[in-house]
């Protein structure tokens, strides 16, 4: 079995394509700790006590650093893996959903994402190195996947075409970020404002 480092530097490109060379006890313990640390992160922030991430997953202190020996580690883990989920949302909708309706749907699992990146970004923004690699997995990963929903769409004639993916993923997050005084309700309108006009004009040549 792999030790701390080399567990680490195997989630250094963010695809966990080795981690089906760990044992299966480990992988359990590493899925565990990323679901524990973002309930955990989401409630208390970036900085809360590792013991309550290790409590709120079942397994030991030891544990986790074994897995995570550095706070960013996890917490880079802990990105790539909400990032991963939403991106593959999307294939899911579309074989289970009309163009339209799939894409509706993961724009707003989309704005799920981005409310739980804020138990996050205290780190994301500190400038810190660890964290530089995650704006292009960010794009790497979501923008095809938008792409994907959004030709789909066009081609059902459900939408007009030109829409940018990466125009429309900054300004749902733009929306999902309102000021303090603004209630929640309002992404939600304003997400029914945008999905409204992107279908203005739909099937024109």
């Amino acid at each position: 079995m792999n030790d701390g480092s080399e567990i680490a530097n195997t989630f250094g490109d963010g695809d966990g394509a080795d981690r089906k060379h760990l044992r299966a006890d480990a992988r359990r313990n590493i899925d565990d700790l990323l679901v524990a640390a973002m309930a955990v992160f989401s409630k208390s922030g970036v900085d809360a006590p590792v013991r309550e991430i290790a409590k709120e997953a079942g397994v030991g202190v030891g544990t986790l650093y074994r897995h995570f020996p550095q706070r960013s580690d996890l917490i880079k883990e802990v990105f790539r893996r909400e990032i991963d989920a939403c991106a593959d949302a999307a294939a899911t909708l579309s074989q289970d959903n009309a163009p339209f309706e799939a894409l509706a749907k993961w724009m707003n699992r989309y704005v799920a994402f981005i409310a739980a990146k804020r138990g996050l970004a205290a780190a994301l923004h500190s400038g810190d190195p660890a964290y530089e690699a995650l704006p292009a997995y960010f794009e790497k990963k979501l923008r095809p996947a938008l792409q994907g929903l959004l030709d789909r769409a066009v081609e059902a004639g459900e939408i007009r075409d030109g829409l940018k993916p990466n125009e429309l993923l900054r300004a749902v997050a733009s929306l999902s970020n309102p000021a303090p005084d603004v209630g929640t309700d309002f992404t939600d309108n304003m997400m029914r404002l945008m999905l409204d006009g992107m279908r203005r004009g739909a099937g024109d040549k």
